[in-house]
């Protein structure tokens, strides 16, 4: 008999697990997923990005994982790097950073306020100390085509799709989970589960009395177009928070830090003001050329944002047996989808992670009181 899997998300994460698991012999597989559109999915809302520049071995070998998927896939990456500046302040955490990512085999490069003025003669650098370049590895790709390439390739294996929202778990005087409550009125059950609902991830896992420490939060996102070329403009990160990068010819696309409450689970509509009070003058001031750019459109997505240390939690659950989570990335769950999904899906199948250890990850660090902190979260 075969065992039976239920994946609640059906985004880049679900569909990632559901696509290696699929190869795996001995599972019926199913994937609810609430909007099969992706209107406020994060998979289809995020800048799609890609880096090495992280804080933890984990996240940029899942990083370099990721970028061997995306290369063979063609999915549309554009490797020009991301350029992290920082002031005298930021400067010396920024060489640490760099230590621990070319130690592990990322092309990044320190520059100097003079290199940067040679190799980008449009970007200011008067108030810069130091700026970290990924010279390869890193960039933007179609993220998209991405989560679909994911979900085909699940389907292609005999994965079923399941219209429908989870509305709540439901667990047995053991612990464990033995169903979950949809909103057509039914109960779906399953002999192991995977939570993968993103920035919906905490709300649901509270309705067992489980706390996972996750939650949405809004990120504004605005599309301009400048007559300033900014020619081979890397994903540039600014020391004020901003973060700006091409989005075609003439065209570029921005974000940056709230400017009111970070709450959870605010409506997904771009930000009032957020652009005109801050991001318009930091483009200005680190690109002068920016100053005459011409606003476009906008949209916000969620970040599923894990408070505990910003890091995804992956693996089953102690207080659940047949619960595992994949949620709480912190903005970096669809660059790291494809090697989450292989990862957990070898521990389903196998009891193991054979290919790449996930294990700082486990959700039981919560309990256990152990973060395993990410820095560099934009």
């Amino acid at each position: 008999m075969k065992t039976r899997v239920l994946i609640l998300g059906g985004g880049a994460i679900g569909s990632a697990i559901a696509a290696h698991l699929g190869a795996e012999p001995g599972f019926e597989i199913f994937v609810l997923e609430r909007d099969p559109s992706y209107a406020q999915a994060s998979s289809a809302l995020s800048a799609a990005s890609i880096r090495q520049q992280f804080s933890t071995p984990l996240n940029i070998a899942l990083s370099q994982y990721g970028l061997q998927v995306l290369r063979a896939a063609g999915a549309g990456l554009v490797e020009r790097g991301y350029l992290y500046l920082a002031s005298p302040a930021g400067a010396p955490d920024l060489r640490e950073l760099h230590a621990l990512q070319t130690a592990h085999g990322a092309d990044i490069a320190l520059l100097s306020p003079t290199q940067l003025s040679e190799r980008w003669p449009w970007l200011a650098t008067q108030d810069l100390a130091l700026g970290s370049w990924g010279r390869s590895g890193e960039g933007w790709f179609d993220g998209w085509g991405l989560l679909q390439a994911l979900k085909r390739q699940a389907q292609a294996l005999g994965v079923q799709y399941l219209k429908g929202e989870a509305l709540a778990l439901r667990r047995d005087a053991s612990g464990a989970l033995i169903g979950v409550e949809t909103d057509t009125d039914q109960q779906l059950h399953a002999d192991l589960y995977v939570l993968a609902c993103g920035a919906w991830s905490g709300a649901l896992a509270a309705t067992a009395g489980l706390a996972v420490p996750v939650s949405g939060k809004r990120r504004s996102v605005y599309a301009f177009r400048t007559p300033e070329p900014a020619a081979d403009c890397p994903l540039v990160i600014d020391p004020s928070g901003l973060w700006f990068r091409p989005e075609g010819e003439g065209q570029f696309i921005c974000g940056g830090p709230p400017l009111g409450e970070d709450a959870d689970g605010l409506p997904l509509d771009p930000e009032p003001g957020l652009f005109e009070e801050r991001l318009w003058p930091a483009l200005a001031a680190r690109v002068p050329g920016f100053e005459s750019l011409r606003p476009q459109r906008a949209w916000a997505g969620y970040y599923e944002m894990n408070a505990f240390d910003h890091n995804g939690l992956v693996g089953p659950l102690d207080a659940c047996p047949n619960l595992l989570l994949a949620c709480g990335f912190s903005g970096h769950g669809l660059q790291h989808a494809p090697g989450v999904g292989r990862g957990l899906a070898e521990w389903i199948a196998h009891g193991e992670y054979r290919s790449l250890d996930l294990s700082p990850l486990t959700p039981n660090r919560i309990a256990a009181d152990r973060p395993y902190l990410e820095l560099n979260v934009i």
